[in-house]
């Protein structure tokens, strides 16, 4: 798990310099959603965030691929507060899973919260058309 986000990291920094580059297109058709925890669920930590994807297929960072990408994980964190030009960047409120990954085990502070997913492409960059699910509203217990 550790090498998998030092690879993600490495990724992300490594892109950086490729931030204006052309953003890639999304079909029109295509929408992120998160199938679990669902919208006003109570959890208990740690818990799984699972991660679905409709119109577009889900690919590694640094795979250029057309009507790929990949997932990018929202908490607490508005997409108004992004620059969807540029490489996103990799804190606690957006989680880079650049290796492709569907799912994930997580951990936050008891309290209410706020999931989104947001999909980038090869570079982090989010899609010319962005792929976002809805927001979904949980409160860790």
């Amino acid at each position: 798990m550790k090498l998998t986000a030092i690879v993600a990291s490495a990724l992300v920094f490594a892109g950086g310099g490729l931030a204006h580059a052309q953003q890639s297109s999304a079909p029109a058709n295509a929408k992120a959603y998160i199938i679990s925890p669902t919208d006003g669920e109570t959890v208990s930590n740690p818990f799984k965030v699972v991660f679905g994807l409709s119109g577009m297929g889900v690919a590694p960072a640094g795979t250029d691929a057309e009507n790929t990408g990949h997932h990018h994980l929202l908490i607490d964190i508005s997409p108004d507060d992004l620059d969807f030009t540029e490489t996103l960047p990799a804190d606690d409120n957006v989680r880079h899973f650049g290796g492709g990954q569907t799912e994930v085990e997580i951990e936050l502070e008891p309290g209410e919260h706020t999931l989104q997913l947001l999909l980038g492409d090869m570079n982090h960059v989010p899609h010319d058309n962005p792929v976002m699910s809805d927001v979904v509203n949980i409160t860790v217990e």
